[in-house]
């Protein structure tokens, strides 16, 4: 989504919110929080306070309305109706008949609404220097972790990851192969993208990071003599990330043409742009995930700019056997995120069984 298009839903949904929440918003921005986290964590608020009204438990008659007393005095059995209302509510994708969200959702929403009552209950201070209440329903709600073992899931990752070889072989199908397949309309438009499009996925595949820290990247973040990116890490942590040298022809290839094929003026200061109207403007990651998923498609499976992600942290370790490395080099704080790399090339299991 457009920055510009981000700040205006933010915008609508910031005005039918209850004070409390606009306090949480403003709060979350100086830590900081990205917009589109503080988007996603908004609409989650909006269909759990639309749901506190249509259940009776607010009499409010809008949302702005809700009082902080209600969210106080909220039982841990009106928290598990609201887990069973999202489990048995309709999709909301248009294409799906399914009824109910996943798991992965409902965890999602919990955590939206866990980040709002820990700063109700802790982090924010009143003219007494006390948080607006002390009781946390929340810490008595818990979530159902997804039930698959590191094991099985580094397996379902593996079958998406261009590991090896593949890396290179990617980014030279879309160089080299990808255009062949498409009609003269097709071409004009992949042509006039190429050399962005490819500096951003072998960054990515060079790199390791995450799809919102790309996109966020400014042209005086890049620094190709050194082959490094300064980038600002999830909690507003800034941090210099080493990029492997394959990535540099194709990152240079876009320098080069960034200025006149994308008419960047001085203030046009984002690394990576898009052209609309003849008017630059940062790309977003919803357009990255879109190209990622176009050209990955084509060559072998579709994947995410996570999996991109992946691919760079698997052969990492697979190159070093250090988790230390790979941890620093995708900005987690322990090496605890970094053991479903290990599944993923581990071999040795597989070898000592075919000796048996």
């Amino acid at each position: 989504m457009k920055r510009e298009l981000l700040l205006e839903k933010i915008d609508e949904l910031k005005a039918i919110m209850p004070w409390f929440v606009l306090e949480y918003y403003q709060s979350k921005l100086a830590v900081p929080y990205s917009f589109t986290t503080l988007y996603e964590y908004l609409k989650e608020y909006r269909r759990f306070f639309e749901w506190l009204i249509e259940s009776g438990i607010s009499n409010a008659e809008q949302l702005a309305d809700i009082d902080l007393s209600v969210l106080e005095h909220l039982s841990k059995k009106d928290m598990e109706s609201f887990v069973l209302y999202l489990r048995e509510r309709p999709s909301l994708n248009t294409y799906s008949n399914k009824q109910g969200v996943s798991q992965t959702t409902i965890n999602r929403t919990l955590s939206a609404l866990s980040s709002l009552f820990k700063y109700l209950t802790e982090e924010v201070e009143n003219e007494h220097g006390e948080p607006y209440f002390y009781r946390n329903v929340m810490k008595k709600v818990a979530t159902k972790k997804k039930k698959e073992t590191l094991a099985s899931r580094a397996e379902n990752i593996k079958q998406k990851l261009f590991l090896g070889d593949e890396t290179m072989a990617f980014l030279e199908y879309v160089d080299c192969e990808y255009e062949n397949k498409l009609s003269n309309r097709a071409k004009s438009s992949f042509r006039k993208n190429k050399e962005r499009d490819l500096a951003i996925m072998a960054l990515l595949l060079a790199s390791g990071v995450r799809l919102s820290e790309a996109v966020n990247l400014d042209l005086k973040d890049l620094n190709l003599n050194m082959m490094v990116i300064e980038v600002t890490r999830k909690g507003g942590k800034r941090d210099s990330v080493n990029i492997a040298g394959f990535a540099k022809p194709y990152l240079e290839a876009y320098i080069a043409i960034r200025q006149q094929r994308y008419k960047a003026e001085k203030q046009d200061i984002a690394l990576f742009l898009t052209e609309y109207r003849g008017v630059p403007n940062r790309i977003d990651a919803s357009s990255v995930e879109k190209m990622v998923g176009k050209y990955s498609q084509d060559f072998k499976i579709r994947v995410t700019p996570h999996k991109l992600r992946h691919t760079l942290a698997t052969r990492l370790y697979d190159s070093t056997k250090s988790q230390v490395l790979v941890s620093h080099q995708l900005g987690h704080a322990s090496t605890q995120v970094t053991d479903l790399y290990t599944h993923i090339v581990n071999d040795e299991q597989k070898n000592a069984l075919d000796k048996l």
